[in-house]
């Protein structure tokens, strides 16, 4: 597929088939993420393949959604505000940029590898934070449930996204 097409393409998965997905298949997505630009190169992420039945029930827990159920497996976004660039004017940390490029980056091969996924960030992140025993300075910021989507009708393609002549501005 073509990058357009991808993109054109991408959906929000909600609902889930049974089959498992190997290893080959998750290693691809992460090294999609591994190659995504972040500010000054720092790299600030680590990500959670949360694919054991305990790792799942913590990750559920934080979200506990029916549909969230479903996914076969979970990759947790954190992001390392110790590693993070801040930019020295006003110390804006690039934390959340960074991990936003290189998760969406995982969701645009997840829909070229035939997979589905959704942005989840209305989760719990103390329950992870704890339950995972995650380190101090290591935020939770995303998690991606991750399956191959059940067939369903589709809206035909057709986004609802603002023109171009609304989010654009030539000066």
């Amino acid at each position: 597929m073509k990058l357009d097409e991808i993109i054109q393409q991408r959906r929000s998965v909600r609902k889930y088939t049974d089959q498992p997905i190997d290893d080959k298949t998750v290693n691809k997505i992460i090294e999609s993420a591994r190659l995504a630009p972040s500010a000054v190169n720092f790299q600030p992420w680590k990500f959670y393949i949360c694919r054991s039945e305990e790792a799942k029930k913590i990750v559920r827990e934080s979200y506990p959604r029916e549909w969230f159920s479903s996914a076969q497996l979970y990759i947790l976004a954190c992001g390392d505000h110790q590693q993070s660039w801040k930019r020295p004017g006003d110390g804006k940390d690039h934390l959340d940029i960074d991990i936003a490029i290189a998760v969406e980056h995982m969701v645009l091969k997840i829909n070229e590898l035939g997979l589905g996924t959704c942005w989840v960030c209305n989760f719990n992140p103390r329950v992870i934070q704890e339950k995972m025993a995650l380190r101090e300075g290591l935020e939770p910021v995303v998690l991606l449930p991750l399956g191959y989507p059940q067939v369903e009708e589709t809206d035909g393609g057709n986004k609802k996204r603002k023109s171009l002549k609304e989010i654009t501005e030539w000066i």
